[in-house]
């Protein structure tokens, strides 16, 4: 907009201000459009809102309608410290007892102190695990020391590990097998090297050397329910399906595992989905409701597509499977309260779950027939529908979205409208300015040539 600097100068006229007023007559309109471009923003903001609830609550329908979420198992173990146990969906319910002898340990070897002056020689470590084939390791010129060679061990995959340990006599390499297990043994030899060096880290296979065993390759020893077991490995994965056990300890008495289905996981699933459900039903609630304190309307007062939502979901809720010995939310302690929401009797629920069968049909049921498709199936169902690239949600965004596309070009044309209105105002009112100055000046001329003609006249 021109910016108006001074009143008319011939006329006297505060040009400025009349402008200004006829400027603001031609932008008036545009308020009225911010403010329904305001109310559309409002809504697409809330809607978004809606949309990701929606999307929330058809996952947790989902999870409860996947019968995978129904046959969790939750193990425990009477002193977890000697031995810790997990279990998998594929666990079956039970109880027993285990003891640990002795726990499964990896071979070990230590050899003497390495004293050759300037390095343990150059050859080659050749390793065999297990009774496997020979991998062998170089040792070069310049990486002889003690140190050098337990980095390369320990780079190379052959099955052992090395450590080098110091003390006031020198230094020693100590090698052990990476698998715990009385299979797992293994055998060093030795090519190459000096005799006071390299050569002493030849180790079993009747090899000359001078390492000495520190701990044998042993299975671990167990018992469950009073049957002798053994494992290579301290942790048993398939000793009992679906459970794994890690033997930390000897036990110092039978450790009691037990293997239970989870309910507590169960019932947690339910309540998220409740919780879920209820934030949307409070957010469509406060959105369409009108605040009697305030005075003030929810962004979404009136609209269909939010008011058939609420009405929906609040009539799924209530809907009946037909199918199982529980066919109603509320029969599982479910129920709705007059505020819109769903509660959870926790004692009701409890009771339900010792029939965890017909619990998990109410959500899970699928046999084609839409009347008797379980909760969890259901409400996914509609949720993808009404939350969908396809559902009534993103449609009514995108209406608003080009309502608000529609409304700004208005407004860019209002105020487009109102600066040439301006410049037209200006136009007119500098021009009347300019034709008053020259009348004046026409005046001031009659009226000196009247004095001029009077004086000459008299």
């Amino acid at each position: 907009m021109s910016t108006i600097s001074s009143p008319g100068l011939a006329s006297g006229i505060d040009i400025k201000s009349i402008v200004s007023q006829l400027v603001a007559l031609e932008r008036a309109p545009l308020q009225p459009l911010q403010r329904q471009a305001a109310t559309a923003q409002s809504k697409i903001s809330i809607l978004s809102t809606i949309k990701s609830s929606m999307d929330n609550l058809g996952t947790l329908a989902a999870k409860l309608g996947d019968p995978k979420s129904w046959s969790g198992v939750n193990a425990t173990s009477s002193n977890a410290g000697e031995v810790a146990v997990a279990a998998s969906s594929t666990a079956t319910a039970g109880r027993f007892t285990l003891s640990v002898t002795s726990l499964a340990t990896s071979q070990a070897a230590a050899s003497g102190v390495l004293n050759a002056v300037g390095g343990l020689g150059t050859g080659t470590l050749s390793f065999s695990v297990a009774g496997g084939a020979s991998r062998d390791v170089e040792i070069l010129a310049g990486e002889d020391s003690p140190a050098a060679i337990a980095a390369k061990i320990n780079s190379s995959d052959v099955g052992v590990t090395a450590t080098v340990l110091k003390d006031a006599s020198g230094e020693r390499i100590v090698m052990r097998s990476k698998e715990t297990g009385a299979s797992n043994t293994f055998t060093v030899g030795v090519a190459g090297g000096n005799a006071d060096g390299l050569q002493k880290l030849a180790f079993g296979g009747g090899a000359p050397g001078d390492m000495t065993q520190t701990q044998p390759a042993a299975n671990a020893m167990f018992s469950i329910d009073g049957v002798d077991l053994q494992s290579p490995t301290n942790k048993l994965t398939d000793t009992v399906p679906g459970v794994t056990l890690t033997l930390n300890k000897v036990t110092s008495a039978a450790v009691d595992i037990n293997v239970a289905t989870d309910t507590e996981g169960m019932k947690k699933n339910i309540q998220a989905f409740v919780d879920a459900y209820n934030s949307i039903s409070t957010l469509l609630t406060t959105a369409t409701a009108y605040n009697e304190t305030t005075k003030t309307a929810g962004s979404l007062q009136g609209d269909s597509t939010a008011i058939g939502l609420q009405n929906a979901l609040r009539g799924m809720m209530r809907s009946v499977t037909g199918n199982g010995a529980f066919t109603r939310l509320a029969d599982i302690g479910i129920v709705a309260a007059q505020n819109g929401k769903l509660e959870v009797k926790a004692d009701k629920l409890d009771a339900a779950m010792g029939n965890l069968s017909a619990v998990r049909n109410l959500f899970t049921s699928d046999d084609g027939d839409a009347t008797t498709v379980g909760f969890g199936l259901k409400v996914k169902t509609f949720a993808d529908g009404i939350a969908g690239a396809t559902g009534s949600l993103n449609a009514r965004t995108d209406s608003l979205k080009a309502a608000v596309t529609r409304n700004g070009k208005e407004q860019e044309r209002v105020i487009d409208r109102a600066a040439r209105a301006e410049v037209r105002y200006l136009a007119q009112y500098n021009a009347m300015d300019a034709a008053v100055g020259r009348l004046n000046g026409l005046s001031t001329f009659v009226n000196q040539q009247i004095t001029l003609w009077n004086r000459n006249t008299g």
